[in-house]
């Protein structure tokens, strides 16, 4: 069986899931998109978010203590449900993943877009985006510790830029004086809250990376799950501290939900309220590189989760394929970075921001089924083998009320269009996946073949403490 090279360390596994979230770049436009929907309570509307994938993250730091692999939800539900289960699961976080891919390379265009707007200098999003993807297939090409190091990096300067800027927004009291308003619920109702979260849970989206990185980390049952919280913990607060700073810097009265609403760059556009154009710039540049590095991070995991199901015998036997000098699944990131390529290129003719809320909206639309079975795997297996009692299940409970209120949420009252249409393309990805586990009885026979070979010794919780793991 194929094997990749464990290399990483806990707080590089960690940045593969903040890369991917992208903290920069997330709170550079999904901000302005809640805001589009639900109007002064954008904060609240990521306080949503916030409280479930806190909720969500719990099995996955549970499934993550017990096993190590690069197909993450393929094995997390494939032991809890079956062969079948385990596809499906990737299947659909693999739609995520690509979706995110394409995403995020039109955000690093529609960024890129925007900085040299601000020197007057005129370029279409797909130029900066297509370069991007470039990139980005070159790195993920190679070792992957050069990509979760570049990850880190380029975020975490990132983020200071824009806590300096928070920090003079809200010492300036924003535009009308600091106030709750932000996580008041709005006129249009809790409803546009709750429709306005998907902009908060595709600003969390991917949170698990982390996972993918299993088989390429060291001590990953303790890494993983400490890779995880951290990453939810840090990105959390950050998105609660941005989106209160955003509402509060651009006003809570009609006419500047408004401004905040259309703005396709909120941080720019703050940035030269409050600190000038040479801030603005500094910031456009951030948010381009962390979008970068949420493509990348999309990118890598994405290619690990078709690695894995092209080596347990889905699709050309090459997707199984590691790079016998890099170690890297370099025939499934071919593949990855290809169909993002394509479809950006098939979509030319919308803005960036518009292919962003696109192909965003259906990765998360995917994200929260699998999110959903996800919890429900976690209590079956782990109340059968007794690792949860009394209340521990009650978590993931209260997770799969909250996920699936947001789903609803997202279909009903029924969005306008295109967002009307997306479910039932997510729905044709399904049907597709339980189409070809039906029709291929050998691939199930491999896949739990691979499913009974998987190492589930657990973490000793007790050594665990000893070291400090959360």
């Amino acid at each position: 069986m194929s094997k990749l090279r464990p290399q990483l360390g806990a707080i590089e596994a960690m940045a593969l899931s903040v890369g991917i979230m992208a903290p920069t770049a997330a709170m550079a436009l999904n901000g302005s998109l809640a805001a589009s929907i639900t109007g002064t309570a954008v904060a609240l509307a990521f306080l949503g978010a916030v409280i479930t994938i806190i909720l969500t993250s719990y099995s996955f730091i549970e499934f993550s203590r017990q096993f190590a692999h690069a197909g993450s939800v393929y094995i997390f539900n494939g032991i809890s449900f079956g062969a079948r289960m385990g596809f499906l699961s990737a299947w659909g976080l693999l739609l995520t993943y690509t979706a995110f891919t394409v995403a995020s390379t039109a955000e690093v265009g529609l960024f890129f877009q925007t900085f040299l707007g601000l020197m007057g200098v005129n370029v279409h999003w797909i130029i900066p985006a297509l370069v991007a993807a470039a990139l980005i297939w070159f790195l993920a090409h190679r070792e992957v510790r050069l990509s979760t190091r570049t990850t880190l990096v380029v975020e975490g300067l990132s983020v200071l830029l824009i806590l300096v800027l928070a920090v003079v927004i809200l010492g300036r009291g924003g535009a009308h004086g600091l106030s709750t308003i932000p996580f008041q619920i709005p006129k249009a109702g809790f409803s546009a809250v709750a429709l306005a979260s998907v902009f908060g849970f595709l600003s969390f989206a991917g949170f698990e990376g982390a996972a993918t990185l299993g088989e390429e980390t060291g001590n990953p049952k303790r890494s993983i799950p400490r890779a995880i919280l951290a990453a939810v913990l840090f990105t959390g607060t950050f998105y609660l501290v941005i989106s209160y700073t955003q509402a509060i810097g651009f006003g809570t009265d009609d006419k500047g939900v408004a401004a905040f609403a259309g703005s396709t760059s909120p941080l720019v556009d703050l940035a030269k309220t409050y600190l000038g154009s040479t801030m603005a710039i500094a910031i456009s540049l951030g948010a381009t590189v962390s979008a970068f590095a949420s493509a990348l991070g999309t990118g890598l995991a994405a290619s690990r989760l078709l690695f894995a199901l092209g080596r347990d015998g889905f699709g050309p036997a090459a997707l199984g394929n590691v790079h016998p000098r890099h170690a890297s699944p370099y025939v499934a990131v071919a593949t990855v970075m290809s169909i993002a390529i394509v479809l950006d290129i098939i979509l030319v003719e919308q803005t960036g921001a518009a292919v962003f809320a696109y192909a965003g909206t259906v990765g998360v639309l995917a994200l929260l089924l699998v999110y959903l079975v996800t919890q429900v795997g976690a209590i079956k297996l782990f109340r059968s083998v007794g690792r949860w009692r009394g209340a521990q299940p009650v978590i993931p409970l209260i997770a799969i009320g909250l996920l699936g209120y947001a789903l609803y949420a997202n279909v009903y009252p029924i969005p306008p269009a295109p967002y009307n249409y997306f479910p039932y393309g997510v729905l044709v990805w399904v049907a597709l996946g339980i189409v070809i586990v039906f029709v291929s009885p050998k691939l199930v026979v491999r896949i739990g073949k691979a499913l009974s070979e998987v190492d589930r010794t657990p973490v000793d919780r007790a050594a665990a403490v000893e070291v400090g793991e959360p």
